[in-house]
């Protein structure tokens, strides 16, 4: 029985199922002079260069959004009042 490979490609989405260190998985999320994304130290695809600076715009806008969401659900004390709905039978 052949080993399978634990690390490649698929369709062009790479994967890497190696066991992860600590160096590793701290220079994957930190690459100077590459693209936005690199490929995950661990699991399927890719993940954000945090050295790019389009990565934190990306964090930015993802900050805002659940910021902007958890404060609209607060703002709902007052109660609705209910709606009355007609049904003609014809």
């Amino acid at each position: 029985m052949a080993d399978k490979p634990t690390s490649g490609e698929i369709l062009g989405v790479p994967y890497n199922f190696e066991r992860p260190s600590i160096g590793r998985m701290l220079s994957s999320y930190w690459q100077p002079g590459k693209s936005m994304l690199v490929e995950k130290p661990f699991g399927v695809g890719y993940t954000l260069n945090l050295a790019n600076w389009r990565s934190w715009v990306i964090v930015g806008v993802a900050a805002l959004l659940l910021w902007k969401e958890s404060t609209d659900g607060s703002d709902e004390t007052e109660e609705s009042e209910p709606v009355e709905v007609l049904v003609d039978d014809e």
